[in-house]
């Protein structure tokens, strides 16, 4: 079932040594590393101010609250995929305020069958969110890279009297005739006038 060269960490927060037992096989050393178990939402919070985790398996309810809106939470505010197992009667009503976090809701009791779905589906999920992730990266460091290159724009427009144009043309001239990228010359531009 391997989606990518590195394992995924796994936080199952479960006060139910029955549903323990049954999840625990279902996380395989060679595709999932550290599996992490715990018992209330509080040493949950802990561990997620110490590390991040990839899949995270909420089973509610938990000594410390129902978990719902921890889950909810853990949705919007990380990168993690996250399941809620919550019993059949709430499903509905949970799943329905969930939905929109991103939040995988699924309804008890279940079976090793359907764990084994959800948990691929996580990956799944794990996996376009490190996407998304990579490429809104890309952009910011394009963009920061636009801003750099106006910057030094700037400066030789008031330095030299160029029009912006000029100034574009002059740093592509330069670049190419010194052999060195437009990013590099941009920043001994920006660093012989004292920015950085």
């Amino acid at each position: 079932m391997v989606f990518q060269a590195n394992p995924y960490s796994v936080l199952l927060i479960s006060a139910s040594e029955k549903l323990n037992t049954a999840v625990l096989p279902l996380f395989p050393g060679s595709d999932f590393w550290p599996v992490t178990t715990v018992g209330s939402l509080s040493r949950a919070r802990r561990l997620l101010l110490q590390q991040s985790y990839d899949l995270v398996v909420v089973n509610a309810p938990l000594p410390d609250g129902m978990g719902t809106d921890f889950a909810m939470k853990l949705c919007r505010e990380s990168d993690a995929a996250v399941a809620l197992l919550i019993r059949s009667e709430l499903y509905e009503e949970v799943n329905a305020q969930a939905l929109p976090s991103g939040l995988v809701v699924v309804s008890k009791p279940t079976n090793s069958q359907l764990l084994t779905q959800v948990i691929r589906a996580l990956c799944a999920m794990r996996e376009r969110l490190r996407s998304m992730r990579e490429k809104q990266t890309t952009v910011e460091e394009k963009m920061e890279e636009i801003r750099r290159m106006n910057r030094a724009k700037w400066l030789l427009i008031q330095r030299e009297g160029l029009t912006e144009q000029e100034a574009h043309q002059r740093i592509l001239r330069t670049a190419m005739e010194r052999h060195i990228s437009k990013a590099a010359l941009v920043e001994e531009i920006l660093k012989q006038s004292g920015e950085t």
